[in-house]
């Protein structure tokens, strides 16, 4: 049988001026979806709660500092040993609510250390990273981390000058760096530490520009082509997924955005519902580097997201695709996508073109059938939104035709072509 609110024991054992916030947070919860049991530990956690502060006669001003922990530690006390981790939670949200309603207050926290030179440094390189480049937290996540080695290297514990840093100990770092037993495979070190160099040069702590005393690391051209698969596996994936539910409605509606506008795995689960203009038929596209760029959206993949909200969204959090268990919120990363992608060839049987399987297959299937079809590397490279053009020449290998035609012409017997 369905919670409801009238149920609620914890609205009639809280002292009257308890009440309505208690009504308040319980509602919000079940509106959010939360099934009858656990509302039922909800009710149980507040329930403690409201009975402690009945028994101890607060007042509505007096729940705050070591009063309120006093109150938390008893409730916490009174609990079942079941599920204990998970009723601690609740408890601890209830009071989060009654705080962001203004009648409660946690006691003040412990007063921070003052930060070190170097956590200084690191805090002004994360907002850096995150507000001027733009970059994603994973990419900021490896970024600290070579912050951290760099400079652990070249001063120990203690940050020194970091006008005293020369060349000379960039090239130490990066040969140790890429000399360990499992050499890195991309870019990424130099790269990473341009990038440091570049925000100690801007934001003056260096006066010279090391960044391009950065050598570059020596790989080789890829002899394969980009992996993608043609059209009508393309169909076959992605039409594995849908099934008449709101797992399989929203998992199909993310692999068309993939597959009909190439995005990139993070930009899907990004897109918030007012991206969508319905009237103009686009929509808006949440890139790297904060970039925002305006796309036409095909009508098979519009259907398939009015599908999905018509049929299956749930919650009230504006982003389009969510979570499917309560409180519906939206994806911490993209491998939803990724998972989503590896089921679709369990059920067709397809062989996948490479062993790691990823949503970036969509997307260079996309730009090689557009090649195919007589798209320019222009083109392409506007439909998948390349900052650069090298980006799209990788494309220009699936290209035979055009390549046959500036080939030179093979030498005959006797040296003549």
């Amino acid at each position: 049988m369905p919670w409801t609110i009238e149920k609620s024991t914890a609205a009639r054992i809280a002292p009257d001026w308890l009440k309505p916030y208690c009504k308040e947070f319980l509602q919000r919860l079940a509106d959010q979806g939360y099934t009858p049991a656990t509302m039922r530990t909800y009710d149980a956690s507040a329930r403690l709660l409201c009975q402690e502060v009945a028994r101890r006669g607060l007042r509505e001003d007096e729940l705050v500092g070591r009063t309120l922990s006093k109150a938390h530690a008893a409730a916490f006390k009174a609990m079942h040993p079941n599920k204990y981790n998970q009723k601690r939670y609740c408890l601890d949200r209830f009071i989060d609510a009654l705080v962001a309603a203004g009648v409660a207050e946690w006691p003040p926290a412990p007063k921070q250390k003052t930060p070190t030179a170097f956590e200084r440094l690191a805090m002004e390189y994360a907002a850096y990273l995150r507000e001027q480049r733009g970059l994603a937290e994973a990419t900021i996540y490896h970024c600290m981390r070579f912050l951290d080695r760099f400079m652990t290297f070249r001063f120990g514990e203690k940050l020194g000058d970091l006008n005293d840093i020369t060349p000379d100990d960039i090239v130490r770092f990066l040969r140790e760096v890429m000399s360990r037993k499992s050499p890195y495979r991309d870019r990424t070190p130099p790269t990473h530490l341009r990038s440091l160099f570049r925000f100690l040069f801007w934001s003056g702590k260096t006066k010279r520009d090391l960044a391009s005393s950065l050598p570059r690391v020596a790989m080789g051209r890829a002899s394969h082509l980009s992996r993608a698969l043609p059209p009508e596996e393309i169909e076959r994936l992605v039409d594995a997924v849908w099934a008449p539910d709101a797992v399989s409605r929203r998992n199909y509606a993310m692999l068309m955005m993939l597959a009909r506008l190439g995005l990139r795995a993070p930009e899907v689960i990004a897109i918030q519902l007012d991206d969508i203009d319905w009237r103009t038929g686009t929509i808006l596209i949440r890139g790297k580097g904060k970039r925002h760029d305006r796309m036409p959206l095909p009508e098979d993949a519009g259907k398939a997201i009015v599908d999905y909200i018509r049929n299956g969204r749930r919650g009230s959090s504006r982003t389009l695709f969510v979570a499917n268990k309560p409180p519906y919120r939206p994806f911490v990363n993209a491998q939803i996508l990724n998972t989503t992608l590896r089921a679709a060839f369990k059920a067709t049987g397809l062989r996948p073109p490479q062993m790691y399987i990823g949503a970036h297959l969509l997307r260079h299937s996309l730009a090689t059938d557009m090649l195919r079809k007589g798209a320019s590397l222009d083109e392409i490279g506007d439909v998948l939104r390349h900052r650069s053009r090298r980006a799209t020449a990788i494309y220009a290998r699936h290209d035979i035709e055009g390549l046959r035609s500036i080939a030179r012409a093979w030498p005959a017997e006797g040296g003549r072509a």
